[in-house]
């Protein structure tokens, strides 16, 4: 009885132990560690790393790995404790993203500094062709950008379109960053793939302040596009008036015709814009 009564204990203890492995082989300890790394629960990651053998660049099924998220989140120790394991500063999401390219878009140059000092290369692109300086310029990050153009980014880079960083900070309306770009070697000319430049493209979208730091760039103000369309020509079919008088101002001429012959007075003229017509027809 007493051996029945043993073998019985042993059996059930096995059973446990069994049971317990097997509930904890499904839990996902992989994406509990990106989600303490995102929260910045530096010492359940550490529980996870000793205990569960987990590695640090363990990813989800996009390829973002624990120090993306720390990164994308902006918890600055975190980041310092991953890299201190280990983690790799170079890994690429499927997209092509890096932990850089995150930190370009959150924008903390703390965490930015130590990726930098930790190897994270700085030209990295992702699959569209971005890098970490257009990025940023996107996002009209100043100090972010200016450490990235200081550590060596490329100012005269271009993504899949021709766009340059320059290009994409003038579009999305920050001057500041615009003359930063140029201060570092940007090409204030620059040509999509359009061939227009950013003073045609900003010109379409009635920017003023954008417009005069192009234009105080010394940015060809009579440059055309692929179709032969001018800034002032945009201005004029987008009724900017301010443009318009601003563009004037700085030597745009209002005959120069596009590719289907039509130039800015009679872009003007067909559409009745009288305010604008007026101010053409006093500077041709």
């Amino acid at each position: 009885m007493k051996t029945l009564n043993v073998l019985f204990l042993l059996t059930a203890s096995l059973l446990m132990v069994l049971s317990a492995n097997a509930a904890d082989n499904k839990v996902d300890y992989g994406s509990r560690f990106r989600l303490d790394a995102a929260a910045g629960n530096n010492a359940d990651m550490l529980k996870l790393l000793n205990r569960k053998k987990i590695s640090v660049d363990t990813s989800n099924s996009f390829g973002q790995t624990a120090l993306m998220m720390a990164v994308e989140n902006g918890k600055l120790s975190t980041v310092a404790l991953l890299l201190n394991r280990g983690a790799d500063v170079n890994h690429r999401t499927v997209a092509g993203s890096s932990a850089l390219t995150f930190a370009a878009e959150n924008g903390n140059s703390g965490i930015m500094s130590m990726l930098l000092e930790r190897g994270a290369q700085i030209h990295a692109r992702t699959r569209s062709g971005w890098d970490s300086l257009m990025i940023a310029s996107q996002y009209g990050l100043e100090k972010i950008v200016e450490q990235l153009l200081f550590k060596g980014a490329n100012p005269r880079a271009v993504d899949r379109n021709n766009n340059t960083a320059l290009i994409i900070a003038a579009e999305h309306g920050f001057p500041r960053v615009v003359r930063l770009l140029v201060k570092y070697g940007g090409e204030v000319d620059a040509r999509d793939r359009d061939h227009a430049t950013a003073l045609i493209n900003v010109a379409a979208k009635g920017n003023v302040a954008v417009v005069r730091t192009l234009l105080n760039l010394h940015a060809k103000v009579n440059a055309q596009d692929v179709d032969g369309t001018t800034a002032l020509m945009e201005a004029v079919t987008g009724h900017h008036n301010e443009v318009v008088s601003l563009l004037l101002a700085y030597g745009a001429s209002p005959a120069i015709k596009d590719n289907d012959g039509n130039s800015a007075i009679s872009m003007a003229k067909k559409s009745g814009d009288k305010k604008i017509l007026d101010l053409l027809l006093k500077n041709r």
